[in-house]
């Protein structure tokens, strides 16, 4: 089993930056997928984006591409969010999920997940 351990939601003003953390700990794999989905209120979860892990390559949503970038630090297992220019239309609940499977923007590819944190923009 995979864990993994979010942090760094918040409540912000629209315009503002905010990071997010996901720690993964537990099963480790040779190569594996990190993606990073949303789910607003009412709404379905949302793909953001993705990491291949190994390779370092990046997939966004339209939604985030230019405002967000995805990276991961290899040593410390953790992946990272960061988020520019937000606004109120990026206020949800942010979750990271891993695949060892492989990369998809599906949430049921995704066998792990975090704990979710909630980012609130106000504008």
């Amino acid at each position: 089993q995979a864990q993994l351990v979010e942090s760094g939601g918040g409540s912000v003003q629209a315009g503002d930056s905010l990071k997010l953390s996901c720690e993964a700990s537990g099963r480790t794999f040779s190569t594996y997928v990190m993606a990073w989905f949303r789910q607003a209120a009412g709404k379905e979860r949302e793909f953001v984006g993705l990491i291949i892990w190994s390779a370092g390559v990046t997939e966004y949503a339209d939604s985030v591409k230019g405002r967000f970038t995805i990276s991961r630090d290899i040593a410390r297992t953790t992946g990272y969010l960061q988020m520019n220019r937000l606004n109120s239309e990026d206020t949800a609940v942010y979750y990271c999920a891993v695949s060892p499977r492989g990369s998809s923007k599906n949430a049921y590819f995704y066998d792990y997940w975090g704990q979710g944190t909630q980012v609130t923009v106000s504008s």
